[in-house]
């Protein structure tokens, strides 16, 4: 078990089985999947995200932690975030974030990438940690600039959407930059 990621703002917590129900007020929403290759989840999508993410996290060789995003204030389940394990041997990890559509542009996305990014070079002790994202998610492209990540370049038709395939940039950060930002 890991332990509450904290930042201004949020406070970002492993997920519980009855996140599904907050897991489904966005991810059911066309305009928050339009970029990936999921949803609009049905209710059972949302259920087996949640089952999933809890059957990752007992896993004796861990890779995956995904954080139910929290408001500070109130406690409201407002998107959530995940950092994954992608090469132990090179210590690389992956982060990614979704935020209810309600809380877009208020700097919450920020505030979990830079929490991910500090979990993943504190505890899990990652040499280096990249994101994607398509090209067409400015949003998106803005958070991970903001936290300090380094635009490598273009993966072209790396993943099948509904509509054909997309693109995506990647972008990282190494852990001497992370220290000296």
């Amino acid at each position: 078990m890991v332990g509450m990621l904290k930042s201004k703002r949020v406070l970002l917590r492993e997920m519980e089985e009855e996140d599904w129900v907050d897991v489904h007020h966005y991810a059911s929403q066309e305009k928050v999947c339009q970029y990936q290759p999921w949803g609009p989840n049905t209710e059972q999508d949302s259920k087996d995200f949640v089952m999933q993410v809890l059957r990752d996290a007992t896993k004796d060789s861990r890779e995956r932690f995904v954080f139910a995003i929290l408001l500070r204030e109130n406690g409201k389940m407002i998107g959530a975030g995940e950092i994954t394990k992608q090469d132990h041997t090179n210590r690389v990890g992956e982060i990614g974030y979704i935020i209810h559509p309600a809380y877009w542009g208020s700097g919450y996305a920020t505030e979990t990438a830079n929490a991910l990014l500090t979990f993943g070079f504190r505890q899990l002790k990652f040499h280096r940690i990249f994101a994607t994202c398509d090209p067409r998610n400015i949003g998106s492209s803005r958070v991970l600039e903001k936290v300090g990540m380094t635009l490598e370049g273009r993966l072209r038709e790396v993943l099948l959407l509904r509509d054909g395939w997309r693109d995506s940039l990647l972008y990282s950060v190494l852990e001497q930059e992370w220290i000296e930002k």
